[in-house]
């Protein structure tokens, strides 16, 4: 049977485009600390394992203090938020007042990281701590920030195990979609990826 394919609009792309449809991100909150030990808390949706060695990626932008933080002190850590923290994780996202102070962060519940100098929000799924392998700039105003995984921790509720069904386990512990741009979705149902015979990653 074959599907009728429609019609195809042609998007200018000395423009952004991404703002023509709707794409699936996951939102995490990035945390640092700048010189004199202050947290900053930052949503990000560029973000995405870059190997299964353990290297985690995200865009940013040079005149964000992400950026500047993770330059400095070499660290950072991921928090994945949940469907329910996504006022929470919004709220990260507060400009800086005119002192350049970031009162908001203070409000968002944390816990310390074990192996960087950062901490997480509290009550997410997964957490990364990172330490910088590279910061690739030019991407036009933005740039990669590349890291290693050093420590890894998941909420046990999240964890895959082999005596649990997939399905079973979204449905207690759903994943939030950020999709781009300004909506976002609670993932609580799946299906099986039909892969060939033999398929390897």
């Amino acid at each position: 049977m074959t599907q009728h394919q429609p019609e195809l609009v042609e998007l200018d792309t000395s423009q952004p485009i991404w703002e023509r449809f709707f794409t699936v991100f996951p939102l995490i909150v990035v945390g640092t600390r700048d010189d004199e030990g202050t947290v900053d808390l930052a949503p990000k949706h560029l973000a995405i394992p870059l190997s299964w060695a353990g290297h985690f990626g995200f865009v940013c932008a040079p005149t964000h203090r992400t950026y500047q933080n993770i330059r400095a002190s070499g660290e950072f850590t991921v928090t994945y938020a949940r469907p329910s923290q996504v006022v929470l994780a919004s709220l990260a996202a507060t400009p800086r007042c005119d002192d350049d102070s970031k009162p908001i962060v203070e409000s968002i519940p944390t816990f310390p990281a074990r192996s960087v100098d950062g901490v997480f929000v509290r009550d997410g799924y997964l957490f990364l701590e990172c330490r910088l392998q590279a910061i690739y700039d030019d991407f036009g105003s933005n740039s990669l920030i590349a890291g290693e995984i050093v420590a890894a921790h998941v909420a046990e509720d999240a964890l895959k195990q082999s005596d649990t069904d997939d399905q079973d386990l979204l449905m207690k512990a759903p994943l939030l979609a950020y999709l781009y741009p300004g909506r976002f979705a609670t993932i609580n149902e799946s299906n099986k990826l039909p892969l060939p015979s033999g398929f390897k990653r």
